[in-house]
């Protein structure tokens, strides 16, 4: 049971983190309304300082109105720029990757351009009917848009990285490893699984339209779990596209109702990488594809998607991963998470982008590459799905590239130790 505890406590801690994820997310709103707030604070009290040097407030206050128009364009550059570095990456990688409308730089961008627009407009309305202003307004200004032009600068550099492959790629890897290394972070030295509950209340059936399962708040659901003396058994993973009637949970031992389970759940149109490991494969997946396509026929993109590929799939990750457990503070059980395992990556990974590279050579080797070296490394149970994709693989070579395949088996033959 201590072990129980001590997984629910480390379920705690990354359920922590992930509504501080949501929170700053429903943040991004309120935040435009605190800098709109902040602005027209500013903009009445700054002002009223009348120490230190002074100017006429004639051309302070067109100046103010300038600035402030050209802030609103600044801030029209930041929605086209948002669009634009979007359309790209959905032409060009895949319509799936999100990284750059997500960031935060883009809403705290918009919102300090919003709020420097509002300081400025309030304070020439403010210093209208005055004759002289203190030099403290125009030099607040200033500083207000060189701000405003650094967040700027930053932003664009992120939008360049997102339309480049390799910022794109690394991001997508750095955000795979991350959420590989927390959800499989105990690996092989899992406590067992704990004794499946046996006395079966209900089953949560999803009652609302199709949606995709973007996280699970596994403390909600243990805190309602322990109230009602129940353990909340879900069948499916953050990632899964829920349609009307799907099963969801399993609730056993004690009363729990539907809508208590369902509040644990947070849906939305597109999948996230908070609780999701297996988008990073997805997404890497998807450029593969797109690049092998005969639209675009770039294959060493596709060799590029492949190397993040092979650096995901060596992470130590269970062949089939055990659920994940949560206990409450007694070390009862109350709430069971599947999780994908690493076969379930490797189908995700290579099982589209094998056939789409039968006529591509370049792809194909480096796929037979990848495969025997992670046979190599050694995965235990996962020899076997790797074994059988190398042979698939051989024969695309063999079919349309014998005399490579021929000539790689030679080389292979000549230097067993791969030298």
């Amino acid at each position: 049971m201590n072990a129980l505890a001590a997984v629910g406590r480390g379920a705690s801690v990354r359920t922590g983190r992930a509504a501080f994820r949501r929170r700053r997310r429903l943040r991004a709103g309120l935040l435009q309304l605190v800098f709109i707030a902040v602005g027209l604070g500013l903009g009445l009290l700054v002002p009223e300082f009348t120490r230190g040097p002074v100017l006429p407030s004639r051309p302070v206050s067109e100046m103010l109105l300038a600035t402030g128009f050209g802030v609103l364009g600044a801030a029209t550059v930041i929605f086209s720029v948002l669009f634009l570095v979007v359309q790209w990456a959905a032409t060009t990688f895949t319509p799936r990757l999100t990284l750059f409308r997500d960031a935060p730089i883009v809403w705290r961008t918009f919102a300090f351009a919003v709020g420097t627009t509002v300081f400025c407009a309030t304070a020439a309305l403010t210093i209208a009917n005055r004759d002289k202003v203190s030099v403290v307004v125009p030099i607040g200004a200033g500083v207000l848009l060189l701000l405003l032009l650094t967040l700027l600068r930053n932003l664009l550099l992120q939008a360049v990285a997102a339309i480049q492959l390799a910022p794109v790629l690394s991001s997508i890897s750095e955000r795979g490893r991350h959420n590989l290394d927390v959800l499989y972070a105990s690996g092989p030295g899992d406590p067992g699984d704990p004794a499946a509950p046996d006395r079966l209340r209900s089953t949560v059936g999803w009652p609302k339209a199709g949606t995709v399962l973007q996280r699970v708040d596994v403390g909600l659901l243990a805190g309602a779990a322990r109230a009602a003396n129940a353990v909340v058994v879900l069948r499916v993973t953050p990632g899964t596209t829920l349609q009307h009637g799907t099963t969801v949970a399993e609730v056993y031992d004690g009363e729990l109702p539907a809508s208590a389970v369902l509040r644990g759940l947070e849906t939305g149109a597109e999948r996230v990488f908070d609780q999701d490991p297996g988008l990073a494969f997805r997404l890497l997946a998807d450029i593969a594809l797109r690049a092998l396509s005969p639209a675009v026929n770039d294959p060493a993109t596709a060799v590029q998607a492949l190397d993040a590929m092979e650096d995901l799939l060596r992470r130590p990750v269970p062949a089939r991963a055990r659920p994940r457990v949560v206990a409450d503070r007694t070390g009862t059980l109350r709430v069971v998470v599947p999780l994908p395992g690493w076969e379930d990556f490797l189908r995700t990974a290579l099982d589209d982008v094998i056939p789409a590279a039968r006529n591509s050579p370049m792809v194909l080797i480096r796929l037979r590459t990848l495969l025997q070296d992670l046979r190599d490394a050694g995965h235990g149970r996962a020899e076997a799905p790797l074994t059988r994709r190398l042979a698939w693989v051989d024969e695309e070579l063999g079919a349309r590239f014998s005399r490579l395949r021929d000539a790689l088996a030679e080389e292979l033959e000549e230097h067993p130790d791969g030298g």
